[in-house]
């Protein structure tokens, strides 16, 4: 049984009485969500005895094994199957690299005003909040609805003239009702300083990624100076959120798990392709978001085939990720893909999709899919003059082919005596650019250009031809010097741990009795194995028992001994409130010590969802217990094997 299910029965009352408020789903599984993790402190605000900080959390116990075990299975599901070189870089950076790659200028919301509070609000969540109230109104024509739709789908990738248009067209307002001002951008970085001077600015990374791009040389030379290859990393990131909400899903610190897969941007071609063409992907492409809304349901072949996703190994990480979800407690029918809408892309991507997972909250970005062409390397390249580290040798396709190479000679006593401090940096550009074909071929036509006795200006010097000619010799080579291309798929963890924890969470109402025929209603999280706190639970029945107690601890040790992590809860509680207990925190088994336990060292072996028992050698539990993480058997298989044991 789903959460939606329970909030939604219908209750009992007097026909004269007034008709109950029709409740909200939504709301309903969100309050009894945050009851269950207020009462097991899965997450909590940070400095919450301050007051909290918005946007900012603490995992409690549960919470962090949660999140570790999703983590160590997205290592084991990419790195490790992919073989990706995983690093980790530092939070911090300095200025010089987030203006190269365009965060100092460009990472911005537009930000709103409330004109008599002074509050301050994203202004496409207050577009997007206002048409949705819009559109519950039933009288809407379909041409109306239409445009509502569109408005909503768009808003967060209109310019901040159209935002403020659109704010002024429907007349939005504060949430308090105040008039609020013209939208204006606000950038998301968290700065600093480095170091005691003050002199040396720095940012708090919004992402993971730079400090792959800037290590791209000694990537490339760990994976034999070849590519395709992808470097991965694990780490925390920072956005100053004009206005953090929705609990997990929009917060200024966060984790991160990105790739990034470095290719030859002359061959989008994954070997693994043949692996996952198969694997049916729900699309919601720019047609339908401006369109019918409908989702498309094609093969990742068939997707690559038509030009839909416009390379295999976009298409490639886009399956894995969707099997991922699946595997992690997604529901299939709460995943899509959403397509960037043509606007919406930086100029420089050539295929963006975002993996959507729907919650209470509607739909949430929890993955992003992006070819982002050369631009990263190109950008850091240009700004650290350090080319040579940048770029990657490909083999010609065709084989050997014969060259006119062009050599750069700089005379470098005349540029030392003209420029003086100014010449090191700039020799040391041109040594960069010696691979660099294309940019030497523009240097020399420029020189040849130039009439003789005339300046060239070159990285902000004025040089004259005799400072630098050029030799043209030719010369069979095998291949040349590119700048690759990047493939990003970027996963953001925590909101993948809401959803999916949405998506687990479940009411049993009366399905088990404790001794006393007491009928219990209880929260239940239906988690995963793989991703859940605890493996099992360990509960003695008799709690003050010695004898128990010390099978307890024998079996404790077993399931240490093969990494199944486990729980142990010998309170007084009657049996059925212990199995609760561990249910409403996602413990997928229970292993309960009983007098047959006493008598033949078998245990009875409970499954949570359907709370059915089996009686097995407590040998066998640790083998059994890593089958069923790892989905290499079903608990109906584990049923047919050992037979179902009477909870009576």
């Amino acid at each position: 049984m789903e959460a939606t299910a329970a909030v939604l029965a219908p209750g009992i009352g007097n026909k004269n009485k007034k008709a109950p408020k029709q409740v909200d789903a939504n709301a309903e599984l969100r309050e009894n969500l945050e009851a269950l993790n207020k009462r097991r402190f899965l997450y909590t605000p940070s400095y919450e005895i301050y007051g909290g900080v918005k946007g900012l959390y603490d995992y409690g116990p549960v919470g962090s094994a949660i999140t570790s075990n999703t983590l160590e299975f997205w290592r084991e599901w990419f790195i490790l199957e992919e073989d990706m070189l995983q690093i980790s870089t530092s939070a911090l950076g300095p200025e010089c690299v987030f203006k190269a790659s365009g965060h100092v200028d460009k990472f911005e919301d537009m930000m709103v005003k409330d004109l008599k509070s002074g509050d301050a609000y994203r202004a496409d969540h207050l577009l997007e909040e206002h048409i949705e109230e819009l559109l519950k109104n039933p009288k809407l024509t379909a041409e109306e609805k239409n445009k509502l739709q569109t408005d909503v789908a768009r808003a967060d990738d209109y310019s901040c003239e159209e935002l403020g248009a659109k704010l002024k067209e429907y007349g939005v307002k504060s949430p308090e009702g105040n008039d609020i001002s013209d939208p204006y951008p606000f950038n998301l970085m968290f700065s600093s300083q480095i170091g005691a001077t003050g002199k040396s600015k720095g940012y708090f990374r919004p992402e993971t990624a730079q400090g792959m791009f800037v290590n791209f040389g000694r990537l490339y030379a760990a994976n034999g100076s070849k590519l395709p290859f992808a470097a991965a990393q694990i780490g925390p990131a920072y956005r100053n959120e004009i206005a953090p909400r929705s609990g997990l899903l929009r917060v200024r610190e966060f984790t991160l798990a990105e790739i990034e897969h470095f290719v030859d941007p002359n061959n989008k071609t994954h070997e693994r392709f043949d692996n996952i063409k198969d694997v049916v992907l729900p699309l919601y492409g720019q047609e339908s978001q401006l369109g019918d809304q409908q989702l498309l349901f094609i093969s990742a072949g068939e997707a690559v085939e038509k030009g839909i996703i416009n390379n295999q190994t976009l298409a490639y990480f886009m399956a894995r990720t969707y099997l991922f979800l699946v595997r992690l407690g997604a529901k299939p029918d709460r995943i899509r893909f959403r397509q960037h809408l043509a606007n919406e892309m930086a100029h420089y991507a050539q295929g963006c999709w975002d993996a959507e997972i729907k919650n209470s909250y509607g739909w949430i970005e929890c993955v992003g899919h992006a070819d982002r062409s050369a631009y990263d390397l190109s950008v850091h390249a240009k700004a650290s003059n350090k080319t040579s580290q940048l770029t990657a040798f490909v083999n010609f396709p065709d084989g050997p082919r014969e060259v006119d190479l062009i050599i750069p000679q700089a005379d470098r006593g005349l540029i030392g005596k003209t420029f003086k401090t100014e010449a090191k940096p700039f020799l040391a550009w041109l040594e960069s650019i010696k691979e660099n074909q294309e940019e030497l071929a523009k240097l020399k036509a420029t020189f040849d250009a130039a009439a003789e006795g005339d300046e060239v200006e070159v990285s902000g010097l004025k040089l004259t031809k005799k400072m630098i000619t050029f030799k043209v010799q030719k010369k069979k080579i095998t291949g040349q010097n590119i700048v690759p291309g990047v493939i990003e798929p970027s996963f953001g963890i925590g909101r993948i741990i809401y959803s999916v924890l949405e998506h687990a969470f479940w009411v049993r109402e009366g399905a088990e009795k404790d001794g006393d025929d007491d009928k219990l209603e209880r929260a239940v999280l239906s988690l995963k194995p793989i991703i859940a706190p605890y493996k099992c639970i360990v509960l003695p029945l008799i709690s003050s028992d010695e004898q128990f107690l010390a099978k307890t601890r024998e079996i404790e040790s077993l399931l240490k001994r093969n990494h199944v992590t486990a729980k142990v809860d010998k309170s007084s509680l009657k049996i059925g409130k212990r199995y609760a207990r561990a249910d409403e925190i996602g413990i997928p088994f229970g292993i309960t010590i009983d007098d047959i336990t006493m008598k033949d060292g078998t245990v009875t072996f409970r499954e949570r969802d359907s709370t059915h028992q089996v009686r097995l050698a407590v040998a066998d539990i640790p083998a059994l217990v890593n089958k069923l993480v790892d989905e290499l058997t079903t608990w109906e298989e584990v049923v047919a094997q050992y037979g179902l044991v009477s909870t009576n």
